[in-house]
Parts: structure tokens; C-alpha cells; sequence
């Protein structure tokens, strides 16, 4: 496949353009044109358009090594940085930041199903990026998992750094805040530290932490007399979750509102649940049958909930 995300292809038999924003097989690409439809097809029916550069594409992957820095020796700094395609938003770029003062010699390979494969290697100079793959955002739960390896060089007098192994499988979590400004780039995007210095373990710290006064007594908050379990309300990045994961997050939210009810002697409490396929309620009902702090249970006000929503009376 010749064909990269992010590519900008013409179609060779019509009148139509637009950036790959996925490689279906090794014989189909998906295009998607000016109005935002994804096109699957053949790889042989399409040709490159020459001459065109996505924003921030990085201009050289190599800087002199002669080149000169001033100012402080920099140690730290090696980040991924994803950003957004700028003609192709479903299209994430994943960028190799080196703001540190050393060379950096790095390697990635992905991993999936215990298939590995190569995906880029090279020498990223002080204060440089490089883009280094290329990802649909939608299909995240799909992506690889990223294997780092990192060496870094100075001809400074300066001693050197130990080298970098980072295994990452990239998950919701690390998309859902909000983006920041991406350090050579200049984009907004999200960005991940790999020399990330919080992973150290401070000796004086951790030997601290086991004299700390006992802490107080943790304050539970009375909950609202109605919970609303709709993922949506209770995570801004829903679309990035599988129904797996979301399950299990409307049930935790369950379980904490129900103890609070408890803790605080609320007479009762309601969980707006929703109709859907059933597992939640189902879920919900299973481990209110087993409690013994639970009265009884019962479908909540049918005129103001229909049958998404569950009443629950304490003892």
C-alpha cells in the first residue's frame, strides 16, 4: 500500500479529490472529498497530487548535528504529540517531540494480536518533531499498542541519559481533556510526556508517605434524590468508550450514589437508567434484590420516566 493517512489523492476515471482517512485492505482506501463523505475505493483507481504538505508537516526529519544551542542543557522533553488533520478531522497524527538538547535516536513498533511491525525509525534533532504514524480517531479501541525506544546523544559534556523503553496502549482517557498547545509544532492537540518524570520513584517521598498521620474521615456528599446514569452525563468522552466500559462506569456511579443514600439515611433514592437494551436495569435490579439496606425497589413514575427509570425505598 502506497497510500498513507492523510494523503491528498485524485480519483484517476472522475472528477473528484480528497485525504485518505482510512486504508480499508491492501487493495482499498477510504477518501474523503470537501463533503466530509468517506468514498471507499480501489488504491489503483486514485493517483498522489504532488506538491501538497499538510500544515505542520515537519520540513526536514534531521537537523545538522552541527547545530549550535544556547541557553541551558535541557534533559527532558521527549513527548508524542497527536494532532488533528487540518483537511481530514478524523485523522490523528502522531508526532515524535524532541524538546530536549540531545540527539534522539528512536524507534516505534506496534503491536497487535502478537503481529508486530516496524513503523519508524531515525534521528530527531534538539528542539525538532516528526510525524511518526497516523491513526483514525473513531477506531481508538482498534488502535495497536505503541513500543518506544529511545537513545539519546549529546557531544556536550553532559552525562547521558539511560535509554527509554515506553510500552502505551493509548486509551479514551488520554483524549478526553481538553487539547493544548504542542510543544515545535505550534498546534493544539494532546500530548503525552514519555520521559514523564512523575514515573520516578522518590526514595524520601515514598519513605514519608508511611509515617503521614492517619487521615481524617472521609465526608461522604448526600446525593441528589435523583441519579441519572446516562453515560453522557457522567463522561465527556462516551463516544471513545465500548459498552463494556461504559457499563462499568454507569455501575460504579451506581454503587457510590447508592452507599451515599445509605450513609445519609435517605428514605429513598431514584436511578434514571433508561429503556436501551436492558442490560443496565437488569444489572441494577440483579444487585438491589441482594442488599440488605433495600426495602424494596419498583419501576419509578411511568408518566414523567416511562420505563427508564428504577425507585429505590430503603430500609
Amino acid at each position: 500500500m502506497k497510500y498513507k493517512l492523510g494523503d491528498f489523492v485524485r480519483f484517476v476515471d472522475e472528477k473528484m479529490e480528497g485525504f485518505v482517512t482510512r486504508i480499508i485492505d491492501d487493495q482499498m482506501i477510504g477518501v474523503t472529498g470537501e463533503d466530509d463523505f468517506e468514498i471507499p475505493v480501489l488504491a489503483s483507481k486514485v493517483t498522489s497530487v504532488h506538491g501538497y504538505e499538510p500544515a505542520g508537516k515537519a520540513k526536514a526529519s534531521v537537523i545538522e548535528e552541527t547545530q549550535v544551542l544556547t541557553g541551558e542543557f535541557q534533559d527532558k522533553g521527549v513527548y508524542i504529540g497527536v494532532v488533528s488533520d487540518q483537511k481530514a478531522n478524523s485523522v490523528v497524527h502522531f508526532y515524535l517531540i524532541n524538546d530536549t538538547s540531545f540527539q534522539v535516536l528512536a524507534a516505534l513498533t506496534t503491536e497487535k494480536k502478537q503481529h508486530f511491525k516496524g513503523e519508524y525509525n531515525g534521528i530527531i534533532a534538539p528542539k525538532s518533531a516528526i510525524k511518526i504514524y497516523s491513526e483514525q480517531l473513531a477506531d481508538l479501541q482498534l488502535w495497536p499498542k505503541f513500543i518506544f525506544h529511545i537513545l539519546f546523544y549529546t557531544g556536550q559534556n553532559v552525562e547521558p541519559l539511560a535509554p527509554l523503553v515506553v510500552n502505551e496502549k493509548f486509551k479514551a482517557k488520554d483524549f478526553s481533556g481538553s487539547k493544548k498547545a504542542v510543544p515545535i509544532l505550534n498546534q493544539q492537540g494532546w500530548l503525552i510526556q514519555l520521559d514523564d518524570p512523575g514515573l520516578l520513584i522518590d526514595a524520601q517521598k515514598l519513605k514519608e508517605s508511611f509515617f503521614r498521620p492517619k487521615e481524617e474521615k472521609t465526608v461522604v456528599e448526600k446525593p441528589e434524590s435523583e441519579i441519572d446514569l446516562h453515560i453522557e452525563k457522567l463522561r465527556d468522552d462516551y463516544q471513545f468508550l465500548n459498552s463494556a466500559e461504559i457499563l462499568s462506569i454507569q455501575l460504579t456511579y451506581f454503587h457510590k450514589a447508592l452507599e451515599a443514600a445509605i450513609v445519609h439515611q435517605l428514605p429513598e433514592i431514584t436511578f434514571i437508567h433508561g429503556a436501551g437494551n436492558g442490560t443496565l436495569k437488569h444489572e441494577i435490579h440483579r444487585i438491589l434484590s441482594k442488599h440488605q439496606k433495600i426495602k424494596t425497589f419498583m419501576d419509578a413514575r411511568k408518566d414523567k420516566f416511562g420505563y427508564g427509570a428504577t425507585k429505590v425505598i430503603l430500609k
